[in-house]
C-alpha cells in the first residue's frame, strides 16, 4: 500500500536533507507525489524511497547529475547500465591514479633518488605531421590519448615507423595552459593529410633524461633533469620536448613506458657530466 508522507519524514527515510530534496525538485531530478497549491508543502509517496535511495547511491560514486538523471529517468535498461558502466570505469581509473600518487609519494619520503643519467645530443630539423592546441595542463592526459590516438592510426595507415613526441611551451608549465605541439616525424617529401598539420622543427642540441615507467613520478624526472641542465649547461630558448619511446599506444604495461624529455641547451658542454 502506497501512502504519502512529508518531505520531512522523506527526508529520515532516504537520508536525503530537505534542502537536497528541494534542489533535486527544483532541477526535476526527483519531483514529489504532491504540492499543496496555496502552502507549497510537498508530499511525497512511499514508492519514491527506492528512486530516493538509488539516487543517494549514484551521487556518492560522484556520478554529475546529469548522470544520475539519465540513469532515473531512462527505461532503456541498456542504456542505464552504459550509463553506469561508464562512470565505475571512470572511477576505477581515479582510483589507479590515486595508487600511483600513493606509491609515488611513499617512495618520494623513503627512497634516495638514484643521479640520473643525462646524455648529450644534437637533433637534426625534421618535418611532422602535428596537431597543435592550447591545452589545459589539467586536461593534457585526455588531449594525449585523442591526439596520440590519431596520430597512432596515421601512422599505421601510412606505414609511418617513427617515435612520436610532443613540444611544450613555457606558458603550460608557468601558467597551468599553453601550446602543445604533438608530432610525428616524416620524410621531407611528405604530403599533407587531413586534420594534420605539416610542420618543420628545428634542429638544436638537447640535455636528455629518460623517465621509465608510470607518469605519477614524471615531476621527479623534470625536477632532476632541470637541476643538472641549471648545475651543467646554458638553457637555450625553445619549447621543452618529449619522445615516447614506449607509450600506452605501444603497450598496456605502464611500467615499461619509456619517454626522453629533452631540455634546450645551447650546446654540449666541453667536459659533459653524465650523472647529475
Amino acid at each position: 500500500m502506497t501512502a504519502t508522507v512529508t518531505v520531512g519524514e522523506f527526508s529520515r527515510m532516504t537520508n536525503l536533507s530537505v534542502k537536497t530534496l528541494h534542489h533535486y525538485h527544483d532541477i526535476g531530478l526527483l519531483a514529489p507525489a504532491f504540492v499543496d497549491p496555496s502552502s507549497g508543502y510537498r508530499r511525497y509517496e512511499t514508492v519514491q524511497v527506492g528512486t530516493a535511495l538509488l539516487i543517494r547511491r549514484l551521487r556518492d560514486l560522484r556520478m554529475p547529475l546529469t548522470d544520475v538523471q539519465a540513469v532515473v529517468s531512462s527505461t532503456d535498461r541498456s542504456a542505464r547500465e552504459e550509463t553506469l558502466r561508464a562512470h565505475l570505469d571512470r572511477m576505477e581509473a581515479e582510483l589507479q591514479v590515486t595508487r600511483d600518487v600513493v606509491t609515488s609519494l611513499r617512495s618520494l619520503l623513503t627512497t634516495d633518488p638514484e643521479p640520473m643519467q643525462v646524455d648529450y645530443r644534437y637533433i637534426p630539423p625534421f618535418r611532422a605531421y602535428a596537431v597543435r592546441d592550447h591545452v589545459e595542463r589539467s586536461q593534457i592526459g585526455a588531449w594525449c590519448v585523442d591526439v596520440f590516438g590519431r596520430l597512432d592510426a596515421l601512422a599505421a595507415a601510412r606505414q609511418i615507423v617513427a617515435t612520436a613526441g610532443a613540444t611544450y611551451s613555457d606558458d603550460f608549465f608557468t601558467e597551468d595552459v599553453g601550446e602543445v605541439v604533438a608530432f610525428l616525424p616524416v620524410a621531407p617529401t611528405a604530403e599533407s593529410a587531413d586534420g594534420f598539420e605539416l610542420v618543420d622543427l628545428p634542429g638544436g642540441y638537447f640535455a636528455i633524461g629518460v623517465h621509465a615507467g608510470a607518469m605519477a613520478d614524471f615531476d621527479r624526472t623534470y625536477g632532476a633533469l632541470g637541476s643538472h641542465v641549471a648545475e651543467h649547461c646554458t638553457v637555450a630558448p625553445g619549447p621543452i620536448r618529449e619522445l615516447y619511446v614506449v607509450s600506452p599506444g605501444d603497450t598496456p604495461d605502464e611500467s615499461s613506458y619509456r619517454t626522453e624529455v629533452c631540455w634546450p641547451i645551447q650546446r654540449i658542454p666541453v667536459s659533459p657530466a653524465s650523472k647529475g
